[in-house]
């Protein structure tokens, strides 16, 4: 569960190569970065779309089914 509400915008790349100067080297690695934070957020809707009808795991999470709901129904690029 605790992975559902991780901060996916900013995980690191430790395969992410850079010049000198700590440029990247590419913009693959920028559209690769985009992807991967889309499919992320994706799985997370999903999870907290799975657990909407909990009640209990709801109140651990501070939300409400509507809230959950309202939250797992966002567009994935959002």
């Amino acid at each position: 569960m605790s992975t559902l509400f991780a901060n996916s915008e900013r995980l690191p790349r430790p395969w992410r190569r850079t010049t000198s100067e700590g440029h990247q080297t590419s913009s693959w690695s920028a559209l690769f970065d985009r992807l991967l934070a889309c499919s992320e957020r994706m799985h997370q809707r999903a999870g907290l779309r799975a657990i909407a009808d909990d009640p209990h795991l709801l109140a651990d999470l501070g939300l409400t089914r509507e809230e959950a709901l309202e939250q797992a129904d966002t567009p994935f690029w959002r």
